[in-house]
């Protein structure tokens, strides 16, 4: 029997409640700008954090291989219904555990071992699950690579196609972690079309923008798309894999379970659901607008004290910035911002010279700090602070100064009242 106070966490376990608190601290304390990030609402916390935590629900709704399943088969029949309309998609599977899982699960469906693929490099703006060596993806097929112009820094549609008449994939993958402009699926797939392949795109970055149609969609021309759940959709980590197609359908499924995972979270997947019932609200239409704007006035707003950016700018949610451009690498960049208060990550650019572990560039994101409540006149401030910490990254006065400055401005937007 439990003890009356044994689900008060800070009386059952100090010590891990003492560190959530520190971390909500942070959260509050400081500006976000790691474009993957985002802050969930708290519905979407209570459906994760409830008790469907207790159940196992191993096959799919109305399917299972366990008893007791008729409350959870609901929560995830609510949640494919709505990440259906959302995306206006025929047919989908929300039980990935994240967007790695979604990915391998797609590749499973399409995929034989040893099979080549052409996927987005990773120095350029790929994710690792398009086809780096370190990345099961990588040692699973062989995977070629198509990068950005090296002139422009965008994708060079005409070179992607010499790249996949030269390479002759089954799969295409497009889609990416760290680019900065609008992708053309329409010519990915008359791509793919002219070569025999299959096109598969990994929307996780841009899913927000494409459920509000700020980004044009990957599903009437992929055979497969894959998501996060987190990022610019604003729910719980997680993935999800839609298609139109009724017969590769059924391969993502039984690729999900039992193919590489088990029983499905079902509380996460109840997170899901209410995250996908947020975005079909008109509001999130005018969050993601706002998401853009931001972005877009941030990455102007750099450019005017001569920070350069990665393509000149943004289309969307994120931009990568030269920290070259100021003298700095991606890692001093990165550490010079913490100790300003705010959080980004350093990140390659296309050409740097420099290691995965310190690189040339940072990339920020504005998905986090536009749920806050931060408009475009907040933009011209953080890019003020960001040129302020970058140019004297030693000076700890300095960097101070702004922290505190940092901190005035999240307490008037707090993430959680």
């Amino acid at each position: 029997m439990f003890h009356k106070d044994s689900n008060k966490l800070e009386t059952m376990d100090p010590e891990i409640f003492g560190i959530i608190e520190l971390e909500r601290a942070r959260q509050e304390d400081g500006l976000e700008l790691i474009a993957s990030e985002n802050y969930t609402s708290q519905a979407v916390m209570q459906a994760q954090g409830s008790i469907l935590t207790n159940k196992y629900a191993e096959g799919l709704p109305n399917k299972r291989y366990y008893g007791g399943c008729e409350f959870v088969d609901r929560a995830e029949t609510l949640a494919i219904n709505r990440v259906n309309q959302l995306f206006n998609s025929k047919f989908a599977n929300v039980q990935p555990h994240s967007g790695s899982q979604a990915n391998m699960g797609a590749y499973f469906s399409m995929l034989q071992y040893g099979d080549k693929v052409l996927g987005m490099n990773l120095a350029e703006g790929g994710h690792l699950t398009h086809g780096s060596p370190v990345n099961f993806s990588g040692k699973l097929f062989k995977f070629s690579s198509y990068g950005l112009n090296p002139e422009t820094e965008r994708l060079d549609y005409d070179m992607i196609r010499e790249t996949a008449k030269r390479e002759l994939p089954k799969l295409i993958v497009a889609g990416a972690s760290a680019y900065a402009r609008e992708i053309d699926f329409k010519i990915f797939r008359e791509i793919a079309d002219e070569v025999g392949a299959m096109l598969m795109v990994d929307m996780a970055h841009i899913a927000g923008l494409v459920a509000t149609g700020l980004h044009i969609s990957p599903i009437p021309y992929a055979h497969v798309t894959t998501s996060t759940t987190h990022k610019t959709l604003r729910g719980p980590r997680g993935g999800i894999i839609l298609t139109n197609e009724e017969d590769l359908f059924k391969k993502l499924n039984s690729n999900i379970f039992p193919g590489i995972q088990g029983g499905p979270l079902e509380h996460v997947i109840a997170g899901k659901a209410v995250a996908f019932k947020e975005a079909l609200d008109p509001s999130f239409v005018t969050y993601q607008k706002q998401v853009v704007a931001n972005s877009r006035s941030l990455a102007s707003s750099l450019l005017e004290k001569k920070i350069g950016l990665v393509s000149g700018g943004t289309d969307n949610h994120l931009v990568l910035l030269k920290t070259d451009s100021v003298g700095l690498s991606g890692k001093e960049a990165e550490i010079a911002l913490e100790h300003a208060g705010i959080t980004c990550n350093k990140n390659m650019i296309p050409g740097d010279k420099r290691s995965p572990f310190v690189t040339s560039g940072i990339r920020l994101g504005t998905p986090a700090i536009t749920t806050r409540g931060l408009t475009e006149i907040h933009m011209q401030m953080l890019a003020n602070w960001i040129h302020l910490a970058l140019t004297n990254h030693t000076n700890e006065v300095v960097l101070a100064k702004i922290k505190n400055e940092v901190l005035e401005l999240c307490k008037s937007f707090p993430v959680y009242k």
